[in-house]
């Protein structure tokens, strides 16, 4: 039987909030759980075929599983204790490959505030897209809305992180609240107060044999 363990109740609380958001934006939402390092690290794909993770302290066992978010959420919400049965392991259900743990450079930090007042009018802009239209149409997610320059590297972030950031309740609009731009050859991280969202930069081409 898999098992959590998360001693401190805020911890587990804040846990307990990051899958509540993922379930919100797909009631379908998977997490995966993994253990590094004395931590638990969260990862969840949204609806924005974009990652977004938080870690908080604790583990899993065993060290790497995938649950239902749903599930995952009711059995902390029924058991509030430090060690909890996390619900039935959909190993086979998760799809998305995670991003490298080394090679991460730091680009830039952008405000808070900047990148949610951007989100909210992509947001407005996709609504009357979709009005138009009748659906939500890809080029607009994948328009870069800020580009930011630093370590060598010039990084446009897509609308899509934006509204996986926004969506996960990740900022704020405070003045003195700051989001960090990391990046590697092939992803694109975005740190914020309360958790990451990361997407890939380029496209893997599957190898030819």
């Amino acid at each position: 039987m898999a098992q959590l363990y998360i001693p401190d109740p805020v911890e587990r609380a804040d846990l307990g909030v990051f899958v509540a958001r993922a379930v919100r934006l797909d009631s379908e939402a998977l997490v995966r759980l993994r253990t590094a390092d004395s931590r638990l690290h969260a990862w969840v794909a949204t609806p924005f075929d974009a990652l977004v993770t938080r870690s908080v302290c604790g583990g899993v066992d065993p060290s790497d599983l995938t649950i239902k978010a749903s599930d995952l959420l009711a059995a902390m919400a029924v058991v509030d204790e430090p060690v909890v049965d996390p619900g039935q392991v959909q190993d086979a259900l998760w799809r998305c490959a995670l991003p490298p743990e080394r090679g991460w450079r730091a680009v830039d930090q952008v405000p808070a505030e900047v990148l949610a007042d951007l989100a909210d009018q992509g947001a407005a802009v996709v609504r009357a897209s979709a009005g138009r239209h009748g659906g939500r149409p890809a080029d607009l997610l994948d328009q870069k809305v800020i580009t930011v320059s630093g370590a060598g590297l010039d990084i446009g972030v897509p609308l899509r992180c934006l509204f996986a950031l926004s969506g996960m309740g990740f900022v704020g609009k405070t003045a003195a609240e700051t989001v960090r731009v990391w990046a590697t050859d092939s992803w694109l991280r975005l740190d914020a107060r309360y958790g990451a969202v990361l997407r890939r930069r380029r496209t893997v081409l599957p190898l030819l044999v």
